[in-house]
């Protein structure tokens, strides 16, 4: 019984509360602007950074979890390595380094113990031949870890075999993209392509990877599906060894006797293009880092030819820092809620003031505090809820524009939007209880006696 005499009592208030909302359109819609703006910038930051995350995760799939990446630095005419003194004047002159090889991946494997997996690359933007037709592409050296260490997995066919990679076998896995370009509508598995001057049958295509231009750009990732993948011995049996083409010019350099002047920059002299080294476990990356970089810096005679990247710790960063925005941005969005609030509040003082007559009748024919307060916090609550309704609306289109125009992605969410419903209801409670209690606080007779 006393649940159904409740029931009616906020039935009664509500609807009256809705009467007096749209009695007075405009002044309401003008209280329930904060708390629009508010919801909305709540539910845009947080579909922005849910978008972040998600990002942040596939980008982290792609560059493997406990990855090091080294990366050689090409020989540059305006770099110095090392200076020696002669005694006479400062003579600049560059040591000599042998380069990123495959002797370096070796000696990392055996010789660091929490390495795991060590992945060579060489790389070429050279040309694939079929059916007459002639496309660009990247032709891709690797070994057999190469795929582990990047996630890849085979869609069709196989990886290469242990008796392929040490052959030296003229096969090789392409990318999801060049089977579409070069196989419009059938499978690319056994046929042979030309990429630059030797014939390779196809034994397998990888799945197609999902890779940004952003995620491209920033971590440095290929489009791998556009790629062709062979065994690294194959590369280098029947493409090209810089370790052969340099040694010719090293030995030119080291016979020169003109002085450091007239010294031959050797160019990129580095066997292999990038080496991929994945660590057993997250903590082990700095130490294995720092490991890595003397034991390398020692095999090329002091001289610093290569850079070691840690691309977890660079989306850690990059992580950090779109969360640091996105809490600016709700510290922002929460101000919002605040002034909404604070409109809510004054709009309400401002109604017990111009209904005290009203507040005198309703108490003189026994109505309770209770009642006053439940009918003014009706109000309230209700102003926020529908600007809460509205400001919902607007995010989830404000999330589409800036995707849309932006190109940042954008990921809502059940929750976040109940969070947002949630918050503006809130805001109208709170903000409504200290003008509902100034309403129910004023005496009948006196309430009777304002004019």
């Amino acid at each position: 019984m006393i649940d159904k005499i409740l029931l009616e009592k906020l039935k009664s208030n509500f609807t009256e509360a809705f009467r007096l909302i749209k009695t007075n359109k405009f002044r309401t819609f003008l209280t329930a602007l904060g708390i629009i703006f508010g919801v909305a910038a709540v539910i845009t930051m947080l579909a922005i950074g849910n978008g972040a995350e998600k990002e942040i995760l596939s980008q982290l799939e792609l560059v493997g979890v406990n990855n090091i990446v080294v990366t050689p630095i090409p020989d540059d005419e305006d770099t110095e390595d090392s200076e020696e003194d002669t005694g006479e004047e400062n003579s600049k002159t560059k040591k000599f380094s042998k380069g990123l090889d495959m002797l370096d991946a070796l000696s990392v494997k055996d010789y660091i113990p929490s390495v795991e997996i060590v992945s060579p690359e060489i790389i070429l933007n050279t040309y694939v031949i079929n059916n007459g037709k002639q496309n660009s592409v990247k032709l891709i050296g690797v070994t057999a870890s190469f795929f582990e260490s990047s996630n890849i997995g085979i869609e069709k066919g196989k990886f290469f075999s242990k008796y392929q990679s040490e052959n030296a076998l003229p096969v090789c896995i392409i990318g999801r993209k060049v089977e579409k370009k070069l196989f419009t509508g059938e499978s690319a598995l056994g046929k042979q392509i030309k990429v630059k001057d030797v014939w390779l049958q196809i034994i397998g295509v990888i799945e197609e990877k999902l890779i940004s231009d952003k995620a491209q750009e920033n971590l440095g990732i290929r489009d791998l599906n556009q790629d062709v993948y062979i065994p690294i011995k194959t590369f280098l049996v029947r493409y090209r060894d810089r370790k052969i083409i340099t040694d010719d010019i090293n030995v030119n350099n080291n016979n020169n006797q003109n002085g450091p002047k007239n010294r031959i920059p050797r160019g990129n002299y580095h066997q292999i293009d990038k080496l991929t080294v994945q660590v057993s476990s997250s903590d082990k990356l700095k130490a294995t880092a720092e490991v890595l970089s003397k034991m390398l810096k020692r095999r090329h005679n002091d001289v610093l030819d290569f850079e070691i990247t840690i691309p977890i710790q660079l989306l850690k960063q990059q992580q950090k820092t779109k969360q640091i925005f996105n809490i600016v941005l709700i510290i922002i969005a929460g101000i919002s809620l605040l002034i909404g609030g604070i409109g809510i509040m004054n709009i309400m003082l401002a109604s017990v003031l111009e209904r005290t007559k009203e507040i005198g009748i309703i108490r003189a024919i026994g109505a309770t505090q209770e009642d006053v307060i439940l009918q003014f916090l009706s109000e309230s609550v209700l102003i926020s809820v529908g600007g809460g309704v509205i400001g919902i609306i607007v995010g989830v289109i404000g999330a589409y524009i800036i995707e849309i125009v932006s190109g940042i992605e954008t990921v809502l969410s059940i929750s976040s939007i109940m969070l947002s419903f949630f918050i503006a209801v809130i805001v109208g409670l709170v903000f409504g209880i200290f003008p509902a209690k100034a309403a129910a606080k004023k005496r009948p007779i006196e309430a009777l006696r304002t004019e």
